[in-house]
């Protein structure tokens, strides 16, 4: 899914004026908005019974097969990522994941409570769902931060090799969703491909290697 930001600049040629520099309560409030933005996305994806790529594809295959709750598998599943994005992400971009996961795992615990859709149309899910990902994840992105998982490594090969992050996420979204066809309907994962595409296409679209400055 389930994509986050940079390592460090390779050279001060490439490095942020100073006044370009994200502030603490712009991170905050960009990482805070970027999650509930994915939040939402994911909520009409488990109300249209439809599935993600990455590490969230593979939450919520478990959470179907076995009704543990979406948050608390998403949470689990992606442990292993964090010493990969601490090695070759760094500190501050592990740490605002982290936390990134942490408030995902507890907004989709917390919104059954406060939020209900009785039915969404699964094409219009797909679409409305693909756009709301796409656009949290670049929030994310922009901030030097990630929800985990092939995020991580689509940002890595971005920053270090020149691939956009949007077809490494979006070859990688499509294999998961694919191998979904032995668990879920063909009509559910044509959906979930879509939304994978629309979120995949918004990040290869806006998401650039050298556009964005602010740090």
């Amino acid at each position: 899914m389930p994509p986050a930001a940079a390592p460090t600049p390779s050279n001060a040629a490439d490095a942020p004026a100073p006044g370009l520099r994200h502030g603490r309560y712009e991170d905050l409030q960009a990482l805070f908005a970027g999650t509930l933005f994915v939040a939402m996305g994911l909520m009409l994806f488990n109300q249209a019974g439809l599935l993600i790529g990455s590490t969230a594809g593979i939450a919520f295959l478990l959470h179907y097969l076995t009704d543990v709750s979406f948050g608390k598998l998403f949470f689990l599943v992606n442990l292993p990522f964090y010493g990969f994005a601490w090695k070759h992400m760094g500190r501050e971009f592990t740490l605002k994941t982290f936390g990134c996961i942490a408030l995902l795992s507890l907004l989709t615990e917390l919104f059954p409570h406060v939020m209900q859709v009785q039915y969404v149309n699964p094409l219009f899910a797909a679409v409305l769902a693909g756009l709301l990902l796409g656009t949290g994840c670049l929030f994310l992105a922009r901030h030097r931060a990630s929800l985990g998982g092939a995020t991580i490594v689509s940002l890595y090969l971005q920053e270090r090799h020149g691939l956009r992050a949007g077809q490494v996420q979006l070859a990688i979204d499509t294999t998961v969703l694919l191998l979904a066809l032995a668990v879920v309907p063909w009509e559910r994962v044509a959906y979930s491909v879509l939304a994978a595409v629309v979120m995949n296409v918004f990040l290869w679209i806006s998401h650039r290697p050298g556009r964005y400055t602010g740090r």
